[in-house]
């Protein structure tokens, strides 16, 4: 039995890390400080006897022993990480620095929840691993794509200098059961403005692409990062390459949720990537993973979460 940290493990990523790593046996810390992550999101777990809840914030050092760190701690929606950027930089640093600084000390292996916006607004299409990124350093998504960069710094130092056993993954965009209903991303948006039959608010012209992973496929990948060869370090990008429009993902939500409301546009805000999709064949080839759910059935079971939630 492996003793596993999980930080950020009340959220909406991490809390269905929790599950699958119970489901096969493991022993769980899971830490939370309940900035964007929900007790309910793991509630179902507090009487299970190989599950720990902590309230605490990675920006502190924590003293434990466990064997294998996943560190997701970091609002991941711009409402939330813009909300306090400072706060949203030092998770991303701090945190990382602290978890780090824990894994040296008890030789744990360590895996970083990355992002796709270490790329930034990318030119090119799509991105693969070996691409830099266009961020814009100063702007009002940096705390969060600069932050996330930096922490990917300090794994690949602390593991060139210290020898530190790490994992990094760079999560393009993922959606599921358990995303915040107000977080501001574009499926929980649509979903619950269709929902409540309200406008549904496009930004841009609604050309611009995603592509979007269900969180099932998305955590399958994640464990098999932690558990493959220590000489794959990454980082390896995880999603889903079937491409989207706004658009396209706009009138699926309305058609599945047989909703009538109307899409109205808005302007696109600062720096809001035009293009994002995963070149995936590294993680096709070092994990033989390759995502399965289709868009459209998982925004079904998305959809019929979000209806148990909204009142």
């Amino acid at each position: 039995m492996d003793k596993i940290l999980v930080t950020g493990g009340a959220g909406f990523l991490g809390s269905h890390l929790c599950d699958h790593l119970i489901e096969r046996g493991d022993d769980i810390l899971c830490v939370d400080n309940f900035y964007t992550g929900s007790k309910r999101n793991v509630s179902h777990l507090f009487n299970h006897p190989h599950f720990e809840m902590m309230r605490h914030d990675v920006t502190f050092p924590l003293y434990i022993e466990v064997n294998k760190i996943f560190n997701l701690a970091c609002p991941a929606s711009p409402v939330h990480y813009q909300h306090d950027p400072v706060q949203t930089t030092k998770t991303s640093v701090h945190g990382a620095i602290n978890m780090l600084g824990l894994a040296k000390r008890v030789k744990a292996r360590i895996l970083q929840a990355s992002t796709s916006e270490v790329y930034g607004d990318p030119d090119v299409h799509p991105q693969p691993e070996e691409y830099w990124g266009r961020v814009n350093p100063i702007g009002i998504r940096s705390c969060y794509d600069e932050g996330k960069r930096c922490a990917e710094t300090l794994f690949f130092d602390y593991h060139r200098q210290h020898k530190v056993d790490i994992k990094v993954i760079r999560i393009f965009n993922t959606y599921g059961p358990r995303m915040h209903p107000n977080d501001g991303r574009v499926v929980s948006n649509f979903i619950v403005q269709a929902l409540r039959g309200e406008e549904i608010t496009m930004f841009g012209d609604g050309q611009q692409t995603r592509s979007f992973c269900y969180v099932d496929d998305l955590i399958e990948a994640m464990l098999r990062m932690m558990d493959s060869p220590a000489d794959f370090t990454g980082p390896v990008n995880v999603g889903n390459p079937s491409e989207f429009t706004m658009l396209q993902l706009a009138e699926t939500v309305l058609k599945l949720t047989g909703s009538t409301s109307k899409i109205v546009y808005k302007p696109l805000p600062q720096d809001d990537p035009r293009q994002r999709k995963p070149d995936i064949s590294l993680v096709q080839a070092k994990l033989n993973w390759t995502p399965r759910v289709s868009l459209e059935d998982g925004l079904k079971e998305t959809i019929a979460y979000f209806k148990t939630v909204l009142v």
